[in-house]
């Protein structure tokens, strides 16, 4: 499609009428999970760092000595707690990045801080104990809604738990494997990061297990959706998705696998068999089911192309601060009318700083405020675009 069509087309839809809350309304529910869109939020545990560290690291930047995927101007920005995004926002999907700690204390000290003379203790208990961490950055962005994995998984249990009618809650786990100690070497003292081997996929599933359960009743397994199909993507071609009804109350994961963890986390576990997570994975593969497509602009055509064959799309809204500082929706009306099932943007509510002239009031929803709505491709009527003027 030519952009300018694309244009009239959003600028059509934006006048649909609303349709009621899939969230509360249930003459939805005989839908499949991959026929409706959801509102995700991006690096959701994230919480802006130390601003002297922020200064620090703008320094570096301006000279010229930091990777091209560490801009601190990337980085600036907040989020609420998890249970404030599903409860007070709608946010139905989160992104959890995971850093593997098999003995502990790996992450508790923050050795950027050294560099503008503070101490880099945390002062954490639980950054002491062995486990899977929740951070965005070692030493430079390491400040979170919550330390660990099991802390946030748990937080969202309990929210769960008290909403059993919720629609379906899609948590993105990124396993990250290099850190910045890993790549700059003119500071020293960085942290590095642990691989993600054999012995940390199967500790990931406990995690899991360890608060949703051993049966996992609370989560859409990989095991549930292929059933009785030979491999997990001819169960999602063939539609084999859970009803909307039936996934109410439930979670869902899928790892973005980061270095070699998709290869680690199936082996010897063929589409994922007795594995606690999807993971992203390229059409034509036994286990895909869920693709990762974050650039709607690029990919619009191609996503619509994968929505319809039955597989579900993961999408970004917006990247980097850059539409929330200059108030660009383009990319956002782009993910929305590309159909992608999840939207992940880091403004499901406008920056604190909206009212400075360096900020817009950026934000990301359906229209009427939705975070949840029909796919208008891939579910049985049409969707609305939200449209800003």
């Amino acid at each position: 499609m030519k952009y300018s069509h694309l244009l009239v087309v959003l600028f059509l839809l934006s006048f649909s009428t609303d349709k009621p809350s899939i969230e509360t309304d249930h003459s939805s529910d005989n839908l499949k999970i991959n026929q409706i869109q959801v509102i995700a939020s991006h690096n959701s545990y994230h919480l802006r760092t130390d601003a002297a560290v922020l200064r620090f690291l703008k320094a570096l930047r301006g000279m010229g000595l930091l990777p091209a995927d560490l801009d601190p101007k990337q980085i600036d920005y907040n989020n609420a707690p998890l249970t404030d995004q599903l409860e007070k926002y709608g946010v139905r999907g989160l992104e959890l990045d995971v850093w593997n700690d098999p003995e502990g204390g790996r992450f508790y000290h923050r050795m950027g801080k050294q560099y503008v003379f503070k101490t880099t203790s945390s002062g954490t208990d639980a950054l002491m104990q062995p486990g899977f961490k929740l951070l965005h950055i070692p030493d430079f962005d390491f400040r979170s809604t919550n330390n660990t994995f099991k802390e946030a998984i748990a937080e969202v249990k309990k929210w769960s738990d008290a909403h059993p009618d919720h629609t379906p809650v899609f948590i993105n786990v990124e396993t990250e494997t290099s850190a910045p100690g890993d790549q700059i070497h003119f500071l020293k003292r960085l942290t590095r990061a642990a691989p993600f081997d054999s012995v940390a996929a199967d500790e990931l599933d406990l995690e899991v297990k360890s608060v949703f359960g051993e049966q996992l009743n609370g989560v859409i397994t990989p095991d549930q959706v292929r059933g009785n199909y030979l491999t997990l993507e001819e169960a999602v071609l063939a539609g084999n998705w859970p009803t909307l009804g039936a996934a109410r109350g439930k979670v869902i994961f899928i790892m973005d696998a980061g270095g070699n963890s998709a290869t680690v986390y199936r082996k010897g576990h063929p589409s994922f068999k007795n594995r606690t997570m999807f993971v992203y994975a390229e059409p034509k593969t036994p286990e895909a089911a869920f693709v990762i497509m974050n650039e709607p602009d690029v990919f619009y055509t191609k996503i619509q192309q994968r929505v319809k064959q039955g597989y579900i799309v993961r999408t970004r809204s917006d990247e980097g601060t850059f539409e929330a500082r200059s108030g660009d929706y383009k990319r956002m009306n782009c993910a929305f009318a590309s159909c992608a099932q999840i939207i992940s943007t880091d403004y499901y509510k406008p920056d604190a700083r909206a009212v400075s002239k360096q900020w817009s009031n950026y934000h990301v929803q359906f229209a009427g405020g939705s975070m949840i709505r029909v796919d208008s491709i891939s579910g049985a009527e049409p969707g609305t675009i939200h449209s800003k003027k």
